[in-house]
């Protein structure tokens, strides 16, 4: 189901799926998933890993189309983007959404200059000439705060330490003006001082641009101080979802309680940290009813015969569970 934005929504997902296999083989990664982002407005994509938040970022780009089988419906502008062709959805890529991978020196080619693989998106996606776009392309290394931009667009990814990267991969995915922006983990693996950095500077540019941006992340802090809504995905489905404030502080979703309960606050030394028990389920054995039954310590006989449906109480909040928790609090946002 798709929860109603204020404004009318810059994109529009609902009931999106996306399996993986062939023949007897069907892996369900992404299930009747669906949310809404405007302009301007960031939402947080949270969960263990595996979840499913990376498959729905790049089913929304069709990037999951050569391995896999996605439906549902993803409004973009009006039109369904799950039912566009290849060469539709490559003028789409880069130019109206762009996407930051989870590992910029992976994603970045390592044959070719910086300066190089902005032009390629500006050529795409731009009517710029030659020196325009070499302009355009200063100017988004300076704007992502990369010192000395113009010497810097001849050389390679290698030459640049890993907050640099990242910061060459969101100039890269801004340099044509996107409107939505699809970030998948920018942090990964950078250190704490870099991380604040990246993430300051997609939200001021989000701010800037008029943008909306989908953030995939593991850090509830990050939600909290950079989100407008959340949601909570598990084994392929959104289980929880609303406005960060609200979901942070009273979590009703038993999984969403676990998560804010795994993040360390006030722990005396030497004390063991909490961890939600078990693990997730394989995505070939799904259990029958609710997945993260098994793990719920307020399972009842329901839980493990019947999926709940993510069904909305009020306003903007929706939660999937037969038995949500009342009147706890969680983290402040």
């Amino acid at each position: 189901m798709t929860l109603k934005t204020v404004h009318t929504p810059l994109l529009s997902v609902d009931g999106l799926c996306t399996t993986f296999g062939s023949g007897d083989v069907s892996i369900p990664a992404v299930r009747d998933v669906g949310f809404s982002v405007s302009k301007g407005e960031i939402l947080g994509l949270v969960g263990e890993s595996g979840s499913g938040k990376s498959v729905t970022l790049r089913s929304i780009l069709g990037l999951s189309r050569r391995y896999g089988d996605t439906t549902g419906s993803v409004l973009w502008k009006g039109e369904n983007l799950v039912s566009k062709n290849e060469a539709d959805m490559r003028r789409i890529r880069g130019g109206e959404i762009a996407m930051i991978f989870q590992e910029p020196m992976t994603s970045l080619n390592p044959l070719l200059t910086v300066g190089v693989q902005i032009d390629e998106t500006l050529k795409s996606h731009t009517g710029l000439t030659a020196t325009e776009r070499k302009a355009r392309a200063i100017e988004m290394l300076d704007l992502v705060g990369i010192p000395a931009a113009r010497s810097r667009l001849g050389e390679y990814p290698h030459q640049f330490s890993g907050g640099m990267r990242q910061r060459v991969m969101i100039a890269i995915a801004l340099a044509a003006r996107p409107k939505l922006l699809l970030a998948d983990e920018p942090t990964t693996a950078l250190d704490v001082t870099i991380q604040a950095q990246i993430l300051d500077l997609i939200l001021s540019l989000a701010q800037d641009f008029d943008m909306g941006v989908i953030l995939v992340t593991h850090d509830l802090g990050v939600v909290a101080q950079t989100c407008d809504q959340v949601a909570v995905m598990y084994a392929g489905r959104i289980v929880e979802q609303g406005a960060v404030r609200e979901v942070l502080r009273t979590p009703q979703h038993p999984y969403t309680v676990g998560l804010m309960r795994s993040v360390p606050e006030n722990v005396p030394p030497r004390t063991p940290l909490y961890s939600i028990p078990g693990t997730p389920p394989s995505l070939l054995s799904l259990p029958a009813g609710c997945a993260f039954a098994p793990r719920c310590p307020q399972r009842t006989d329901l839980c493990a015969q019947s999926r709940p449906l993510l069904a909305t109480e009020t306003g903007q909040r929706a939660v999937a569970c037969f038995n949500q928790v009342k009147n706890r609090g969680g983290a402040a946002a």
